[in-house]
């Protein structure tokens, strides 16, 4: 019998109790930066340095931070379900604590990509440097997506949000789109599993099931929850 396709969506929530905090956190502020001088196309424009040295300080945090209770409580329950997360987050904790389909909206830290080719990608552990170029000639930047800029990936997120036979969202504000959106993919007969300190804004669905509890509290209990049912 073939596993039932559990969904689950992911935010900045999840990776907080890590010790990784998000701009949400500080009124605007990203680790004492203005969102608008580390993480826009026109900050990259005015001032590489100052936006290269600012994620090679989080690609530093994301790789001293481990991956935590909420994490593995995914992971294992790939045991039972066909788990396919779609995260907003950047860092790598879901691979880290086993996950293995993990499709990133926003893109990931431990990657980079010239400045004029999207789609090839280079792995990166240490600082990117002014001046380090790819073979196009053009200086490489983080693999993130930044604000004002499209986000290719939710194209394939979309179906696989339809297709979802259980569907989890967790850690997320439902503040940030068009990732939000993607919540009204999910069909209105699916039972949805709503973990977060502050429940989202989430009355407009049916079948919500809220939990409102930290990441790694919520995601325990759910995964007691869900493998009683099974076993």
């Amino acid at each position: 019998m073939s596993k039932q396709k559990l969904v689950v969506l992911t935010g900045a929530g999840i990776s907080a109790e890590s010790g990784l905090r998000t701009f949400r956190d500080t009124d605007g502020l990203w680790e004492g930066y203005n969102v608008e001088d580390v993480a826009t196309p026109r900050a990259w424009q005015r001032n590489k340095q100052l936006v290269l040295d600012f994620y090679n300080l989080r690609r530093k945090d994301v790789m001293a931070a481990m991956p935590n209770d909420a994490h593995h409580a995914l992971a294992e329950l790939e045991q039972y379900f066909d788990v396919h997360i779609i995260t907003q987050n950047i860092d790598d904790l879901h691979e880290r604590a086993g996950s293995t389909k993990v499709l990133h909206l926003h893109g990931e830290i431990l990657k980079m990509r010239s400045e004029k080719n999207e789609h090839k990608l280079y792995k990166i552990k240490k600082d990117i440097m002014l001046g380090d170029v790819a073979e196009d000639g053009s200086q490489f930047r983080p693999h993130v997506v930044w604000f004002e800029e499209p986000v290719p990936m939710i194209e394939q997120a979309i179906p696989v949000m339809y297709e979802a036979d259980v569907f989890i969202l967790v850690g997320t504000s439902l503040a940030v789109y068009p990732a939000a959106g993607l919540v009204d993919y999910v069909k209105e007969k699916v039972t949805k599993y709503v973990i977060d300190k502050r429940i989202p804004p989430v009355s407009r669905y049916k079948n919500i099931v809220p939990i409102e509890k930290p990441a790694t509290v919520g995601m325990k209990e759910l995964l007691q929850l869900l493998t009683q049912r099974i076993i």
